[in-house]
């Protein structure tokens, strides 16, 4: 099984670009936005985790089999932050506390 060379040349790519993200983030964190604080602040750690996950954990060199698993955690992942904000969304007390 033959491994695959990333150029460095892709990895400072990357690391610059998760660290302008990081700039992002805090930038984000002054800002309000409302309601869509925690919709904005999931954006960029999604972004973020992909951009981890394809390159650094070399998914997107991988077989597809490898892909296919890591595809299947991160909808895991959606699936559970869907129900948990549905649930925090729906509480009574919530309309009071931020409206």
């Amino acid at each position: 099984m033959s491994e695959h060379v990333v150029p460095f040349k892709i990895y400072a790519v990357i690391f610059a670009t998760l660290l302008l993200l990081t700039l992002v983030t805090v930038d984000v964190a002054t800002y309000n936005f409302g309601m869509m604080n925690i919709y904005v602040a999931l954006a960029v750690a999604t972004t973020k985790a992909t951009l981890v996950i394809l390159y650094f954990m070399h998914v997107r060199y991988a077989p597809a089999l490898v892909a296919v698993f890591a595809a299947a955690g991160f909808v895991w992942l959606l699936l559970l932050l869907t129900f948990a904000l549905s649930d925090f969304l729906t509480r009574g007390w919530i309309v009071g506390f931020m409206g």
